[in-house]
């Protein structure tokens, strides 16, 4: 008689009689269950995909195999304004080569833009520019550096006080002033587009490399890092964008201020603009004022390309 209570539905099995050892055989193809992808199709999907097949009836998996990779897609769309900038920086150039070829010029004008002459002005501008920022970098990039530190951070707000001098006085100003100070020429004008386009760098320095997580340095100090292991591999990596977008706002701001160190014999393409506003020459103070224009715009078109390409893979 069976035990009431708990046990009562199992059933009494003899002593002798044999445990069963038959294994349950299939007849046809093993079926999956709808929703449940295959495992070749979860060979690469990301994490939530897989957990996703892990579960039965989640439905159908998507971005399995054959799915863009992100950084690929966000490099594609980042590729496509710049191409577009370069097109219509070249249309621009192409409108005005065309109106300086078909319009009447007077014999002065023609002799102030002469192709041979805008070739002249035109490699003075980019060496006063080239010049300017490679200074720049050399002096505002370490500076910036420096000023993260511990040791020199109650230096900082000093430091760019003074630095944002060439920011606040007109560029003019510092440019006749420098020039009253070391002479007319090439000098005074790379040293008073230094002053104008420190300030960018320097604080994009700093601010890039202040807003790395304490986190990151802290775990790169813990795995045995020494603190210039730390700032080349931890804290510069991640601060490149933002540094590199100073470096470009400085670029465009000093191709535009270049144009005024023709007024202390600097050279470039600011003797356009005079020239057209002195004698009263309205097609040579359009060609060059149009000619500054687009040379800040490609210098941009090319800074904005190199920060693409520096940027460390993994940050959007």
């Amino acid at each position: 008689m069976p035990r009431a209570g708990r046990w009562a539905s199992t059933p009494v099995r003899s002593p002798r009689s044999p445990r069963p050892t038959t294994r349950p055989t299939t007849t046809g193809p093993c079926t999956r269950p709808a929703g449940v992808p295959r495992v070749s199709e979860l060979v690469g999907a990301p994490a939530e995909t897989v957990a996703q097949g892990r579960t039965a009836g989640a439905g159908p998996v998507t971005g399995a195999r054959g799915a863009a990779d992100p950084l690929t897609v966000s490099t594609g769309r980042g590729w496509r304004p710049l191409l577009l900038q370069l097109a219509g920086i070249l249309l621009a150039v192409g409108a005005l080569v065309a109106w300086l070829l078909t319009t009447q010029l007077t014999e002065t004008e023609r002799i102030t833009l002469n192709p041979a002459s805008l070739l002249v002005y035109t490699r003075e501008h980019l060496a006063l520019t080239l010049l300017s920022a490679a200074i720049v970098l050399l002096l505002a990039i370490p500076l910036g550096i420096l000023l993260t530190r511990r040791p020199f951070r109650r230096l900082a707000g000093p430091v760019l006080a003074v630095v944002n001098i060439g920011q606040s006085a007109p560029a003019i100003g510092i440019v006749v002033l420098l020039a009253a100070w070391l002479g007319f020429g090439f000098r005074a004008a790379v040293t008073a587009l230094v002053v104008y386009a420190l300030l960018p760098v320097l604080r994009n320095t700093m601010v890039g490399i202040g807003q790395v997580d304490d986190r990151l340095v802290e775990a790169g100090r813990g795995m045995g890092m020494s603190a210039a292991a730390v700032l080349f591999r931890v804290e510069l990596p991640l601060a490149v964008p933002i540094m590199l977008a100073g470096i470009r706002t400085a670029l465009v701001l000093l191709v535009g201020t270049a144009a005024l160190s023709t007024f202390i014999n600097g050279g470039g393409l600011g003797i356009l603009i005079t020239t057209g506003v002195n004698l009263n020459l309205t097609r040579v103070l359009v060609a060059g004022a149009v000619s500054v224009a687009l040379l800040a715009l490609l210098v941009d078109w090319v800074g904005r390309v190199v920060e693409l390409l520096a940027r460390p893979k993994g940050l959007t």
